[in-house]
């Protein structure tokens, strides 16, 4: 989804009508008593070529108090402050009621993007109601009617400009991923620029500890901290430069177990930290001390891991820890048992309330950065391979003996092997984690995603699916390391 659209107005203008429109399914309820919605409910929405997330919400009503209305009064204001534009729908029918004007003045306020629309327009009647409507100080209202799909276009040539923004913002914060490699490829990582700085991810359960530590990192009070769980609610990228590096470090709302997360605003908050996951190259999962390796840290790391994303774990807190060499000694040990997939991440100590520790997470992110770019080449691979054969030879299920023949990088960032060998659905996973973990040992690349495919060596298009370009380099390597054509 490329951005979100909070649907937002007085109670049974046609919000939850309109909702049901752009998702193409009647999710929301739809009733000519007002007041039918209560909380938010998110789809995915389609107009003409346009994908986005919309949001139906609760009816806006004049009410401030803990009452029930001024309660979805507060859900729907901090979705409008979530949401990238919103869309103020009046009544056509009714015309401009001195409480539209008191939530067009507050939708100004809250939201830099606000298009009006007046739904139930369809005839002559709603003529009078639009001229009111340019007094709301929103711009030329669209003539909408939701229950007849009249006016969508128009809403459509109006959204453009937002989705066209934020495609591109979009291709400008993501990261490089599986960048295709070559003999003539430096090793040297991307070095992080002011233009392309290095993308930050901080992600962990509530109150962990993640919008303190950014603070701590940049200097100064950006993010709302306290002691309060779940104050952060969408992900906030914030630029910096720590110890000479450029940074955009993105904060996350925390994420809790799935069966814990009812608030419909929270399930938006989780969603857009794990977008915020395949926006970083690195990610850094913070945990509590006194409460290390949840079962919500140990699948935040796990995402991370599946995202092809650096992992570095740091244990927030510490300042409070008396036995801190125990403790580190069994967070180490759990986090082996714990985290296989992730052996030698780096796990880091830091109190993000005194600073203490920033220096190990910054060299450890970095360190991680530079794994996560490691390139090695087609020679010392298939050397390498060869030892590791003839160390462990791989079984030979059903009587049929497994032969591998070559091995080759042709991805990073993570890093991406492929190995020729014979018979490749009868090779073991257990052999397959035999080689990472000795990709992991021998070339020092601990902690980062490693990606191993294993093609047949008697296909005779192993590279079907690449560009000619992609064929082209990789033939070129295989035969100079192998004497073969392929």
């Amino acid at each position: 989804m490329s951005f979100t659209l909070a649907i937002v107005g007085r109670p049974n203008v046609g919000k939850s009508t309109l909702f049901n429109r752009l998702v193409g399914k009647k999710l929301a309820l739809v009733d000519d008593q007002p007041g039918v919605t209560r909380d938010l409910r998110e789809g995915e929405a389609r107009l003409a070529d346009l994908r986005f997330t919309v949001i139906d919400s609760a009816g806006l009503e004049d009410a401030t108090d803990d009452s029930l209305q001024g309660r979805m009064r507060r859900l729907t204001e901090r979705a409008v402050e979530m949401a990238d534009v919103c869309l103020f729908m009046i009544d056509a029918r009714q015309g401009v009621l001195p409480t539209d004007e008191v939530f067009a003045d507050i939708l100004r306020k809250k939201n830099a993007n606000v298009i009006l629309a007046a739904n139930k327009a369809e005839g002559r009647a709603a003529d009078a109601t639009i001229l009111e409507a340019f007094a709301l100080g929103l711009g030329e209202p669209i003539r909408l009617s939701a229950e007849h799909g009249e006016g969508l276009v128009d809403l459509m040539e109006a959204l453009r400009p937002i989705y066209d923004a934020n495609v591109a913002k979009a291709e400008e914060d993501a990261p490089e991923t599986d960048v295709d490699v070559g003999e003539d490829d430096e090793d040297a990582p991307r070095v992080p620029t002011v233009e392309k700085p290095l993308q930050v991810a901080i992600v962990g359960r509530p109150n962990a500890g993640k919008s303190t530590l950014i603070n701590q990192i940049i200097g100064e009070e950006r993010l709302l901290t306290g002691p309060e769980a779940g104050i952060t609610r969408d992900a906030i990228s914030v630029r910096t430069e720590w110890s000479g590096t450029p940074m955009r470090i993105f904060d996350t709302a925390g994420m809790r177990k799935r069966a814990k997360v009812q608030e419909k605003l929270e399930k938006l908050s989780v969603s857009d930290g794990l977008r915020a996951v395949k926006f970083a190259e690195v990610v850094v999962v913070l945990i509590d001390v006194d409460i290390p390796f949840e079962q919500q840290d140990l699948r935040i790391a796990d995402l991370a891991e599946r995202e092809g994303r650096a992992v570095v774990l740091a244990v927030n807190k510490w300042d409070l820890e008396g036995e801190k060499q125990d403790k580190l000694r069994k967070l180490k040990l759990d986090f082996e048992r714990m985290l296989p997939q992730l052996r030698g991440a780096p796990l880091v100590t830091v109190s993000a309330k005194t600073g203490k520790g920033l220096e190990r997470l910054n060299d450890a992110i970095l360190r991680a950065h530079e794994v996560w770019n490691r390139r090695i080449t087609t020679a010392q691979l298939n050397r390498w391979l060869t030892g590791m054969l003839e160390q462990h030879p791989p079984p030979a299920p059903q009587g049929k003996r497994i032969k591998m023949r070559y091995m080759t990088q042709v991805k990073t960032r993570p890093p991406n092997f492929i190995v020729m060998t014979s018979h490749q659905d009868l090779v073991p996973a257990s052999y397959s984690r035999y080689l990472v973990n000795g990709l992991r040992a021998d070339f020092d690349m601990p902690g980062t995603p490693i990606r191993l495919t294993l093609r047949d060596q008697n296909d005779k298009n192993p590279f079907k699916g690449r560009t000619k370009k992609q064929q082209s380099k990789l033939s070129k390597h295989l035969k100079k390391n192998t004497g073969e054509n392929f």
